[in-house]
């Protein structure tokens, strides 16, 4: 079953952490010094925020495939939509390792249909140790890769 959501930039990471464990009933699921997020089962939504981009408010949208098969089902329907898809495999970002897909919607809205592969212990590219290499993006290369969350070369 696929999970809706959302990634908002906030200003203030421990005021807006105290202000949505209240508003959601619970405490984040991943607790960061710089992101949270509350993986709700009601309403079924992923919510995360962080400190990690300029522009406040909604940074991106999305949807959370559970199988590769959900993924790849997103993906067809991306593919019917006008818009280009930018294609991420085995990235890591928000400390979770994961498959993508990035398209912008008409009012220039990015939106993220993933799958998780697993959890690391940074939030984006910039892995701790540089023995951690990063795979290629649908960019190019890794240095054209766009940034975590990002979604556009």
């Amino acid at each position: 079953m696929k999970r809706f959501h959302v990634h908002i930039a906030v200003r203030d990471l421990e005021q807006s952490r105290r202000f949505y464990s209240a508003m959601f009933g619970v405490e984040p699921t991943v607790n960061k010094p710089d992101y949270a997020k509350w993986m709700l089962d009601d309403p079924r939504v992923n919510f995360a925020i962080s400190q990690r981009h300029g522009a406040l408010g909604v940074n991106h949208l999305g949807v959370q495939a559970e199988t590769d098969e959900e993924l790849e089902n997103i993906h067809a329907n991306l593919g019917r939509a006008d818009g280009t898809i930018v294609t991420e495999k085995g990235v890591s970002c928000c400390y979770a390792k994961s498959d993508k897909y990035w398209v912008t919607d008409p009012q220039g809205i990015a939106w993220e249909s993933f799958r998780s592969l697993g959890s690391v212990p940074f939030y984006g590219p910039e892995a701790p140790d540089s023995a951690i290499e990063q795979p290629r993006s649908a960019c190019g290369s890794r240095d054209q890769a766009p940034a975590c969350c990002g979604g556009a070369c």
